[in-house]
């Protein structure tokens, strides 16, 4: 039943609702109904301020599991998010600042933490990004990737701390993504990780997507710049850093690792697009990294 209805989703509703955004339909007009087969977040905060979501258990949800939207002063603490069906994002701040997320276990179908900050048209409309955001003492199990940025991140994101988070599974694909795409841009800056722990992850240990879903042109291309990675040890993955930029367009500045080791790495980095790199006391497979 749940595949029936992520395949109706796609053909239906989800291809409808994009051609009106691309079509800047005014959103009052954007009236959908329930053939459109529209799966809804299971908690949304919209315009809020104040918010505090404490000591739930989230399970099945039919999409994203928490999305506080352009709200303020939201604080998640001890929520379990134990939910693997399409799109299960566990906590998803967009457009919103003043965000902390502690002490939570993600056990998801797809990224455990995404900030967002809008897409494409909308998100250039109304422009406002994410920031302030404070994720610490998590516990990341299945998922696309543990704290992650983007794709729908046009309005940008700046000033996101993670630490003292435990991230483990053969199914967690990233410790830490950033995606997006020239049609959707954004600038992301000023993102801090220290005091990690990865015991094993799928893919990469820091990834970067600039070309998400393929797209390879558009008129916002995506900027990310002040990144930094401290104190964080890894036990398993495939890449270290995999930096996937345009060839002649460094879009990618001033990423700094310091004291780090990443452990069992199966593949040399990867680095397109990447300007300006700070390594130091950083090891991969005890080689240290210059």
């Amino acid at each position: 039943m749940v595949s029936q209805l992520w395949n109706a989703d796609k053909v239906s509703g989800c291809s409808r609702l994009a051609a009106m955004e691309q079509n800047e339909v005014p959103i009052s007009d954007r009236v959908m109904t329930v053939e459109d087969h529209l799966r809804p977040p299971f908690i949304q905060f919209y315009e809020c301020k104040d918010v505090l979501i404490s000591d739930v258990y989230i399970v099945n949800s039919p999409f994203w599991l928490i999305h506080p939207l352009l709200s303020e002063n939201v604080i998640v603490r001890g929520v379990t998010m134990d939910s693997q069906g399409p799109n299960n994002d566990g906590c998803d701040p967009e457009s919103s600042k003043n965000v902390l997320i502690e002490n939570c276990l993600f056990n998801t179908g797809d990224d455990c933490i995404a900030i967002k900050s809008g897409r494409n048209k909308d998100g250039k409309r109304w422009n406002i990004p994410s920031e302030n955001i404070i994720i610490r003492h998590c516990t990341m199990k299945n998922g696309h990737g543990g704290v992650v940025v983007g794709s729908e991140v046009t309005g940008g994101c700046r000033f996101v701390w993670a630490e003292d988070c435990i991230m483990d599974s053969p199914l967690l694909d990233r410790m830490l993504r950033i995606k997006s795409n020239p049609v959707r841009g954004g600038k992301i800056e000023n993102i801090f990780l220290r005091n990690i722990r990865v015991g094993e992850c799928a893919e990469a240990v820091f990834r970067v997507e600039m070309k998400y879903e393929g797209v390879l042109s558009g008129p916002n291309m995506p900027e990310i710049r002040n990144v930094f990675l401290s104190n964080i040890v890894t036990g398993k993955s495939t890449y270290g850093l995999w930096i996937d930029g345009f060839e002649n367009v460094t879009n990618v500045h001033n990423i700094q690792i310091r004291n780090c080791s990443f452990n069992n790495v199966a593949k040399p980095n990867v680095l397109v697009g990447a300007g300006k790199m700070l390594f130091e006391d950083f090891r991969i497979n005890d080689a240290l990294q210059k």
